[in-house]
């Protein structure tokens, strides 16, 4: 490593940073500099014809009311949370089954969103709702003033549908509660001075009992000031209750305790780094490192069962459900009754097993079917029935929803409801292709493109990307990108590379902190591959991502330049130095590391775009997006990259901040449909076919 990139932190870097200023969230000099920075990108991008159009068509896709409405069952209820043009931050409403599978089901509205931030003065966004189970007459719902993560908690009554005044209601924090009976809620939220950790989540976790001030809640666990946050929660598994706290050391590790009867806490003596659910009387174990326990190695990735109880009274002898091969993960997984639901993931296309627990071992069959290179996926609807919901989608193929039940697994599912198309697409093609990385390894991407797409080197191309936090990106519908990307023209590309969890934690690890350097050579990888294909070149290509994909495509930026004609960083982190002062930078450490430290601050330099902009160097054209509203990563990192970038004469520097949304920086439907038909217009214009 150069000695510039071994630089240590500075003792005062505020003294170094000549934009710091720009990381007050709402202090007015830094709004006003958005703002102008805002009517510069809208004046170029957004106000021509192109621009509206394809606008307007984004958003009647999105408000399409042919979509499928997500819904969850609640006692004979099914809930579903609705956006349209007449209802921008939706409707919480509710039908029976027998209306949904009606063309047009009759909807009962629960809570008008729109209509309540009306009368209540405040652009309300909705973040869900908990249910209470099992009689479903209550619910504590989550609304955000903003769009951000913090949200005020208020109890509502699902049978008059009005708000519980002395019920279990919060002010705006970033609270975690949950049920665990009519009259108890484990409740989690910023309790005053010292009940915070450093990353700005609650550290006290409390029982509050109706009826009683917030005040005289009675404390259960409290993790340390350091830890990412608190645990308390109840398993309302029918004749399995459970609850249980714990603390969230890091993103990756966590300590989980069960209270008995008089909230006596018995540490789960499970890794740090494993994760654990529990079904019924089974406990299901996913260690992320080997473990080696009675004899037995399993694994990274695996998933392993045994009764609950025989855990906790020391018993080890684990039946494994799933073991890791060279190129396949465990995608996930979900129960019935009666059945548990696997998903295989296979070079990141995916199948269903179905295992039923028997005496010796568990039966295993194989389930459902999906075209190739799609997605498939199955969910229990309820703890009470072997009814499951399934779900059929690909890059070109919109979402068809089906009702089954696997007590007749012979029987085909119901097809419930089907998404519209947004594009014809009958003239594009799916395929799959590996790439070499640096150190050779195989990284796989997806490429839709047109059937007679010409090898020219002048296809607009568009590559996408993420690789962190064990976070698999799957086929999934283009839907309204086809109109405003596909059809002007585009090759869409998404890149599975590592940092993600397409091949399990061991994918994911090969790219925590001093290997970061791995997720972005892949990256680059698949961008030379593209161009040694001739599908493109790098004038007409473009490199997009979000969050810790913004941190992604920021070193693309600063690293691989020369590989890139246009570069969109959305939500970023681009300042590694001060991001864990930034938001809720501080509970990303174990992903990243710790800039404080000197010995790591000098890996972490290298991956900080921010501290490796080069004056010297040309620079594709860039748009950064955030939101004000955004309190997870926070809009300074985009803000801060912006300037710097224009103050050292980069042309071509654009920067757009919504207010509102929070770290999804769009609050509704009408943000999206603006928001992707500027970025479309900002991709054509320097990476279109006739752009250079």
């Amino acid at each position: 490593m150069s000695s510039e990139n071994s630089t240590l932190p500075d003792q005062n870097p505020e003294s170094q940073d000549e934009f710091i200023w720009l990381e007050g969230i709402r202090a007015q000099p830094a709004l006003d500099w958005a703002q102008q920075q805002n009517s510069r990108t809208v004046n170029q991008f957004a106000s021509g014809a192109d621009f509206e159009r394809i606008r307007q068509q984004v958003l009647t896709g999105l408000n399409s009311p042919a979509q499928i409405p997500g819904i969850s069952k609640c006692g004979n209820q099914w809930y579903n949370f609705w956006q349209d043009e007449q209802n921008p931050r939706g409707l919480l409403r509710r039908t029976t089954l027998d209306e949904y599978r009606n063309d047009e089901p009759k909807w009962e509205t629960v809570l008008d969103i729109d209509a309540l931030g009306k009368a209540e003065g405040l652009e309300w966004v909705y973040h869900g709702i908990q249910i209470r189970h099992p009689d479903y007459h209550r619910g504590l719902l989550h609304l955000s003033s903003d769009g951000g993560d913090a949200a005020v908690i208020r109890e509502f009554d699902l049978q008059t549908l009005n708000f519980i005044a002395d019920g279990f209601n919060l002010p705006s924090a970033k609270s975690s509660v949950s049920w665990i009976d009519n009259d108890q809620l484990f409740v989690a939220t910023d309790f005053g001075e010292g009940s915070l950790t450093t990353s700005g989540y609650a550290r006290i976790t409390k029982i509050w009992q109706r009826g009683t001030p917030l005040s005289e809640a009675k404390t259960q666990f409290s993790a340390e000031h350091d830890d990412l946050a608190v645990m308390g929660f109840h398993d309302d598994s029918k004749g399995y209750e459970r609850n249980f706290v714990g603390r969230v050391i890091d993103f990756y590790r966590s300590e989980v305790y069960l209270l008995d009867a008089q909230n006596v806490r018995h540490k789960v003596d499970l890794p740090q780094d494993a994760k654990f659910s529990t079904w019924c009387e089974w406990m299901l174990i996913q260690p992320s490192s080997q473990w080696d326990i009675a004899g037995q190695s399993y694994p990274s990735g695996s998933l392993l069962a045994i009764k609950f109880d025989d855990f906790m009274a020391g018993n080890r002898q684990m039946t494994p459900l799933f073991i890791p091969g060279a190129t396949t993960a465990l995608g996930g997984y979900s129960m019935t009754r009666d059945y548990l639901i696997l998903s295989v993931s296979e070079d990141v296309v995916n199948r269903l097993e179905i295992l039923t627990p028997q005496p010796g071992d568990w039966l295993r069959e194989p389930f459902g079917n999906a075209p190739a290179l799609s997605d498939i996926s199955a969910g229990g609807v309820d703890d009470d029935s072997n009814d499951y919901m399934m779900t059929v989608s690909g890059f070109l193929q919109p979402t068809t929803l089906y009702l089954g039940n696997l007590e007749h697994k012979e029987q085909p599912p119901e097809i419930l409801k089907q998404d519209p198309a947004h594009f014809d697409a009958t003239g594009y093609a799916v395929k799959q292709h590996f790439a070499q990385s640096d150190d050779g390894t195989r990284v796989p991407y997806f490429v839709v493109a047109k059937k007679d797409r010409v090898y020219d080197g002048k296809n607009p191309t568009l590559l996408y990307g993420y690789g962190g936090f064990e976070v698999s990106l799957e086929p999934y519908y283009l839907d309204v990108n086809g109109p405003a990307w596909l059809d002007r023209g585009g090759v869409f590309v998404l890149a599975n590379i590592r940092g993600g969890g397409e091949y399990g934690p061991r994918w994911h690890q090969a790219a925590l902190k001093e290997q970061r350097l791995r997720a972005y050579e892949d990256f680059a990888a698949v961008a030379k591959a593209l161009i040694a294909s001739n599908i493109t070149s790098a004038p007409h290509l473009a490199a997009q991502g979000g969050s810790n994909g913004g941190l992604l495509v920021g070193n693309m930026l600063t690293h691989y330049p020369e590989l890139f004609g246009a570069i969109i960083c959305e939500v970023p982190l681009l300042d590694m130095q001060r991001y864990t002062q930034i938001s809720a930078g501080a509970s990303w450490i174990a992903e990243y590391g710790d800039p404080q430290k000197p010995e790591e601050w000098a890996f972490i330099r290298a991956f900080s775009p921010y501290h490796n902009i080069d004056p010297a160097k040309k620079y594709p054209p860039v748009l950064f997006t955030t939101a004000t509203s955004d309190d997870r990563v926070g809009p300074g990192h985009a803000r801060k990259m912006a300037a710097r970038m224009q103050a050292l004469g980069v042309p071509d520097v654009w920067f757009y901040e919504n207010t509102e949304g929070g770290h999804s920086a769009a609050a509704d439907k009408a943000q999206s449909a603006f928001k992707l038909a500027m970025e479309s217009e900002f991709l054509l214009h320097f990476i279109g076919r006739g752009s250079r």
